[in-house]
């Protein structure tokens, strides 16, 4: 009796041992300061972060800044990587392509507004890896 006792309580510790840890949703990764002061998101086994312009008004050049590192926070090297921003903002839509700039982060610009409900999907392809993609809403996360 004792015995069937334990072995049910050892494998009851396993199955819980080994249920699948709550992966970061948005709010919870909102919750998280952005190392550059924009918003953080989930994109596959990557975090990005996007830096937008706060003050962007679509008459002009702004940039869109997007780091790229792991679950760990290290940096991912974007050298060879490519990507795109597409900003939806008021009736405007604007696709920015993104270039690598620096160590672990992806560059571009573009004619957008910054706006309380602007939208933006960045999906960044490094290479020999598969198109990972994330959806921001900049001017809502913190800063």
């Amino acid at each position: 009796m004792k015995t069937t006792l334990l072995v049910s309580a050892l494998i009851a510790g396993a199955v819980l041992a080994a249920a699948p840890v709550r992966a970061h949703d948005d709010k919870t990764v909102d919750a998280v300061k952005a190392p550059n002061g924009g918003q953080l998101r989930m994109a596959g086994v990557y975090h990005y972060e996007l830096v937008t312009a706060r003050d962007a008004d679509d008459t002009k050049e702004n940039p869109v800044l997007v780091y790229v590192t792991d679950h760990a926070d290290a940096k991912v090297p974007t050298a060879g990587a490519s990507g795109s921003a597409t900003i939806l903002s008021g009736k405007g839509k604007a696709v920015v392509a993104l270039v690598p700039d620096g160590e672990n982060r992806m560059k571009g610009s573009g004619r957008y507004l910054a706006s309380p409900e602007m939208k933006v999907v960045v999906s960044i392809t490094l290479p020999g890896k598969p198109a990972a993609q994330a959806r921001f809403t900049p001017m809502q996360g913190a800063r």
